[in-house]
This record gives C-alpha cells, structure tokens and sequence, in this order.
C-alpha cells in the first residue's frame, strides 16, 4: 500500500554501482538449474514493516505449497529476499540487484505505492515484470503516458476504495453529509479522499469539512473539537493504522459518535492496540476477510495458522496470492523469460485466489469485489461484501 517514500536522490550511488555489472537493458533470462528464481522486495524494516512482513509471510507459504505440489514445469522456486527498509531509494537499489545481479524471472514488491513506483523504470528498462499485492496507489500501474508493461498488481486500487466507501456510506448510514480527515503527506490518502469526495458529491452528498494531518500526526484533539460543533453523519479517514488509531481513539474520547470509515491502510493490529475499546463504529474497505467460507479461504486460514501460529490478516492473503498469481503466470509462459512472464500475467483470466477470483483489466489491474472490515458499535470485529 501506499505510503510515499521519500529519498530517491540517495541511491544515485548504489545504482551506479550496479550499472556495471548490469548488463544493459532487457538481460532477463531463462531460469537456469532446477529452481525458478523469484525476487521478494519488501519493507521488513522501518515505518511501514508491518504490510511488508505480513505479506512475506503470505508468500512463503504460497511457494512452499507451490514447491510441495511439484514446483513450475519441475523447478522449484528459489525466493530472493531484500529488505528495502521502507526506503523508496533502497528498494530502487534493490530492484536492480534482484534482476541484473541475481538474475530473478519478476521481482514481487514492494509493498507501498511510492516503493513499487520507485522499482517501475528498473522494471521496464530490464524488461522484469514486477508485481505488488498492496500498492494501491491509481499511477501504479498506469499515468499520462499509458500502461507500465512490466508492473503489475492483485490488489485494486484507491479511486476503486474510495468510490467504494462513499457508496457504502451513503447505503448503510444513508449519510447526507460527511468530513474529511487525510494525511497530507501521502497520495494514498489523496487518491482516496478524492475519489470519495467525488462520488460522494455527485451522488447529492455534502462534505461539511475538509481538514488534513502530516505524517507522524498524534494529536488530533482540536480537529476532533471541530468536528464535533458540525453537522454530518460520517468521517472519512483515508490513512494508515500509525496515525488513525490515535485518531478514533481520541475521537471516541471527545464525544464524537459518527461512524469513521477509512481504506485498507487501517489492516494492522495496531489499530486496536492504539483505539483500544474506543474501536467502535468503525469500517474499513479490504481485499479479504477470514470470515468468507470459501473453502479456499478456510484452507488458506488453516495453512497459515499451522505455520505461524496466527490468524491470517489481508496483507498475508495478498502477498499468498501474489505468488500464486506470478506461478502461474510463469507456468503459462511460452517463454520463461521477463518478457515471456509479463505476456502470461497480462493475459490472466479467472485466477482464483482466496481474496478473490479475478482477470487482469488492460491497465493490468485484478477486477474483483471490495470487503468491508467493521468493528460495530460493541467494538465486535465483522465484515461484509460492498
């Protein structure tokens, strides 16, 4: 997902280390011996190592299941693993690395919209698709100059949660009127707050009140004060757990009853760590919930808890599916090659993963139904389709 990271200028120095060896453009090759070579590029370190490590989690036990049944064609699937250090800069370094150095078939990560961005024209220069099970970020994938050939995702995207969430608003609550409350540091919370206020608005929808926070934000009483003295039905809160917990806490502390909705950013325990039993009336647009009885998801819910001793959350799901859908990608290509991949993964039709079952749109994007995460007004944890 989604935080923007900053410090690209840093790694100037590293990748011109890296040119040397590199190759040039489009040295993608063959797997080579009896493994599949496949690159894990993730936060496993810094602010936002909780979505990186969960979804390393998730695609471990995908490759070993993988491997278990017979591997790709009779190759096992060797995993390359770097920690990018929640550092856009480090996960461009690294990028390089996993494809001209250890000479990965794609590179899965990183986890955050401004990292996977930052790995983009690596990608494309090497001709090694890359893919992210979380980067929700709408210029991910696709801007002004068309679809990014080599980047993929399985995720959908924030214009898509955002027009989710004001739909939802507007069918639970029959919300007339709501407030904004974004990070002004991160275009996650951008994308999504745009796209909610403007589906929200067209939809003859008012927002009463626009505020934003900075990154790293703890205090959000004299926001919450304001709000407070208007008139609306719901807050939105497109963010990350880190600031938004404190928020509803201190929200639910103040007397501010409305229903707060926010984006997938909020799928952490801290949340509930920092809301405590304030987390109420609370809901949040996901890609999964351990709460489907798709025998695909129970088995996944099982697997999971039998290697780690936890119960799976969305992220875990997202990154067990990212493998999945780069195996079978791999599986499918004439060619095993970058090029040869990225062709597979753009012609995908009904993969079915355990957060969904879905094509691949032309901007490379999956197309499946959003989940609505809620905690009620008990604080007591449910979830529906939207």
């Amino acid at each position: 997902m989604k935080r923007i990271l900053t410090g690209l200028a840093a790694a100037t120095v590293g990748l011109a280390m890296l040119a040397g060896c590199s190759g040039g453009a489009g040295t993608a090759q063959a797997p080579q011996g009896d493994t599949i070579k496949i690159g894990l590029n993730y936060e496993l370190s810094g602010d936002v190592a909780t979505y990186g490590e969960a979804s390393v989690q998730g695609i471990e036990l995908a490759a070993e299941e993988v491997n278990a049944a017979g591997g790709i064609d009779g190759k096992k699937i060797e995993l390359v693993k770097y920690d990018t250090k929640s550092d856009a800069a480090e996960a461009t370094t690294l990028a390089t690395k996993l494809m001209t150095q250890d000479k990965v078939i794609t590179v899965i990560g990183p986890a955050t919209s401004g990292g996977m961005k930052a790995t983009i024209p690596v990608a494309e220069r090497q001709k090694v698709p890359v893919v992210s099970g979380s980067a929700t970020a709408d210029d991910v994938t696709v801007d002004g100059n068309g679809v990014k050939q080599f980047a993929f995702r399985t995720c959908f995207n924030d214009s898509f949660q955002g027009t989710a969430a004001a739909n939802y608003a507007v069918k639970k609550f029959s919300a007339k009127k709501a407030v904004i409350l974004r990070d002004s540091s991160s275009d996650y919370s951008k994308g999504l707050a745009d796209a909610f206020r403007e589906t929200f608005t067209a939809g003859g929808g008012e927002i009463v009140s626009e505020d934003a926070y900075a990154k790293g934000a703890d205090n959000f009483n004299a926001v919450m004060t304001k709000f407070k003295g208007q008139q609306f039905d719901v807050i939105y809160l497109p963010g990350y757990y880190t600031e938004a917990g404190k928020a509803i806490k201190q929200a639910r502390d103040l007397g501010v009853t409305q229903p707060i909705l926010g984006g997938d950013g909020f799928d952490s325990p801290v949340l509930a760590e920092q809301a405590g039993a304030q987390l109420k009336d609370v809901y949040f647009t996901n890609h999964y919930s351990s709460a489907d009885q798709d025998p695909k998801v129970q088995d996944f819910i099982k697997a999971f808890e039998a290697k780690y001793s936890a119960e799976p959350n969305a992220f875990n799901a997202l990154g067990y599916d990212t493998l999945k859908f780069v195996a079978d990608g791999v599986s499918r290509a004439t060619e095993k090659t970058g090029e040869g991949v990225q062709r597979a993964l753009a012609e995908t039709k009904g993969f079915a993963g355990v957060t969904g079952t879905f094509d691949v749109d032309e901007n490379h994007n999956p197309v499946k139904a959003v989940v609505f995460i809620g905690y009620d007004k008990d604080g007591k944890l449910f979830s529906e389709k939207g």
